[in-house]
């Protein structure tokens, strides 16, 4: 049997997902992405069905977040100058998204997405049973095995951002 190609790569909507005011979400410009519509099309179809998108569901960025984000981001995909602040869906608001976006793309990539935030809270919920039974086993050993633990933690930590540089190493003469 044949294995169906994804439209979308799912490392692109684990990318996607973010946290913001302590919840994994999506901004409204990387679903309009990822739906192949425009943001601008997004929202108003969203906000022509407003009444299923509660305030759990969809909140607006603030300017500031909207402005700490395009700095942490530095290279916006939000192309040009914005009027207003993207969007951000929460899972149940992606889940949503589905019944007012109905093409083909729109329900297919929102069953990818609904996967990638199933597999991102398993590995959430595994890295805390990992963490439980670390504690455990610590609490049972003595110090000689502290060193070995601090390095499984350590580990364990995600790991830093990756900086990007910015501009351009000129050629040097030779």
């Amino acid at each position: 049997m044949a294995v169906k190609q994804s439209l979308v790569p799912l490392e692109r909507i684990e990318r996607a997902i973010l946290l913001i005011r302590g919840q994994k979400v999506m901004l409204s410009t990387d679903l309009a992405e990822l739906y192949g519509v425009e943001p601008r099309v997004l929202v108003q179809a969203v906000k022509r069905n407003i009444e299923r998108f509660p305030r759990d569901f969809l909140f607006q960025l603030t300017k500031a977040e909207s402005s700490n984000l395009k700095s942490q981001i530095v290279i916006s995909s939000w192309g040009g100058v914005r009027r207003a602040a993207p969007y951000a869906f929460t899972e149940q608001g992606v889940a949503m998204l589905s019944s007012v976006l109905r093409s083909k793309r729109a329900v297919q990539v929102n069953i990818e997405i609904m996967r990638a935030f199933v597999r991102l809270r398993r590995m959430l919920a595994s890295h805390k049973d990992l963490a439980r039974k670390l504690e455990e086993l610590e609490g049972k050993y003595d110090a000689q095995f502290k060193v070995v633990f601090d390095a499984i933690r350590e580990l364990m930590a995600p790991p830093e951002p990756k900086r990007r540089r910015i501009g351009f190493l000129a050629k040097q003469s030779e």
